[in-house]
């Protein structure tokens, strides 16, 4: 089950440093960890969790194995994209493919690098983006509401719960609101999410400042969290400048100390990693035993079996039972044996839903 956000914004942002960075991440990450292939416009970056590592010391496991989350360049917006201007068709072709947005906006002032609109102002850049995917689904929707009309006419009652949200969405978008937006019922979101609508996609923002402002944000950057408090979501401040010259340094105590110099804890992709997982509602769950212990990802409410089918399709199908240890648990027992001595190791059916942080062996029989 993969992941992934499509990193987007205007030309000269600092997107493709971001990306670049990401990149750089990824591939040292290689030589530690399994399966993290980098395609040209791909990374494939482990998600920064300091759990694995105390649940290994305990289980004594001989390696660790992350969660990963895929990053998605995608090609540069302009406007009139929605129109087909510039590389406008493979831009919403691209987006329509990923899970969420990651919208890069420049936060910072320079004579060097030329703003496509001539000033710096990230609310308006914010806008233009949001205009052009909001254009293109109003494009998409006027083509495909007149035969969901007629079929709704028709007696056909899923295409008249699918019309009633489109009307919604309609109207949403004709007054300048993403699908995002929409105030629906649990039980009319998977309609929208049928509908493929580029503004129904969660969206994070990243506000790309200066070397300076890199660990208290800037005034631009103040004006996207707010913007970003007002639409339930979330923003993140980073320099692309230093994540290109934590990403160029090959000893973690180097990049420990470069980090300190700027007052910085940890890197902006790390947040940015972190954020993006908590902007799909991704939990972690663990595997423990001798061999390794590894990290899977599952959507939040996911039961017990669906949990085991990330793992392998057979452990669902025929799904017994989930032993489960809460990470506290485990670690304050002193790992599996010590849980079990306290009767901390929970026997969970197949209606259990699984928590950020469950220790699981699943029994199974096929």
């Amino acid at each position: 089950m993969g992941f992934n956000c499509g990193i987007v914004g205007l030309p000269n942002v600092g997107k493709s440093t971001l990306f670049n960075a990401l990149t750089s991440t990824a591939q040292a990450q290689a030589a530690n960890y399994p399966f993290c292939t980098i395609e040209p416009n791909v990374g494939r970056v482990a998600v920064p969790d300091a759990r694995p590592d105390v649940i290994a010391k305990l289980a004594k496991s001989a390696q660790i194995v992350p969660t990963f989350l895929e990053f998605v360049d995608i090609a540069g917006l302009v406007r009139g994209a929605s129109r087909g201007e510039g590389l406008g068709n493979q831009f919403l072709a691209n987006i329509r493919e990923v899970d969420a947005i990651i919208h890069v906006l420049r936060c910072f002032e320079s004579g060097d690098i030329t703003h496509v609109e001539g000033s710096v102002d990230p609310i308006r850049d914010a806008d233009t983006v949001d205009t052009e995917l909001m254009l293109a689904d109003l494009d998409s929707l006027e083509r495909r509401v007149v035969a969901t009309e007629k079929k709704a006419r028709g007696g056909d009652k899923d295409a008249q719960a699918q019309l009633d949200v489109m009307t919604l969405a309609l109207a949403g978008l004709r007054a300048g609101k993403p699908a995002r937006a929409l105030n629906l019922a649990a039980a009319k979101q998977p309609l929208l999410k049928q509908m493929q609508l580029l503004t129904a996609k969660p969206i994070l923002y990243v506000c790309n400042v200066e070397e300076k402002s890199a660990s208290s944000g800037n005034g631009h950057a103040a004006c996207m969290r707010e913007r970003a408090a007002a639409e339930a979501t979330e923003s993140v401040v980073i320099s692309a400048a230093i994540e290109a010259e934590v990403a160029a340094l090959t000893d973690e105590a180097d990049k420990r100390a470069f980090l300190e110099s700027l007052g910085l804890k940890e890197t902006g992709l790390a947040r940015v990693i972190r954020a993006g997982y908590h902007l799909l509602d991704l939990i972690t769950f663990f595997t423990a035993g001798p061999k390794e212990v590894r990290a899977w990802t599952v959507r939040r409410g996911a039961r017990a079996p669906e949990a085991a089918g990330i793992i392998h399709t057979d452990f669902e199908r025929g799904f017994i039972k989930a032993e489960t240890i809460g990470y506290d648990d485990f670690v304050a027992s002193g790992g599996e044996q010590g849980a079990k001595d306290a009767g901390r190791v929970r026997q969970e059916g197949k209606d259990y839903v699984v928590t950020d942080g469950d220790v699981m062996l699943f029994r199974f029989n096929v």
